[in-house]
């Protein structure tokens, strides 16, 4: 079975569940498993990111086209 029968199959059960309590555990446990992409960034990659957004709450800001000759 691939992957998108299998979710189709899942979402069947869970459409047929009535215990309130279980279908909070199974959303509680969907959200943990949730992977934040700012987890899976390096703390380099984490400061640079944090570093950019800073520098354009002052203001900071190249013109795309400038930034795009930079690159180049």
């Amino acid at each position: 079975m691939d992957i998108q029968s299998s979710k189709i199959e899942l979402v069947k059960i869970i459409l047929n569940i009535e215990n309130d309590k279980f279908i909070e555990k199974i959303t509680e446990f969907i959200q943990k498993e949730k992977v934040d992409f700012w987890d899976e960034l390096s703390v380099a990659e984490q400061e640079e990111i944090e570093k950019g957004i800073k520098e354009l709450n002052k203001g900071k800001r190249v013109a795309f086209n400038d930034f795009l000759k930079k690159i180049s």
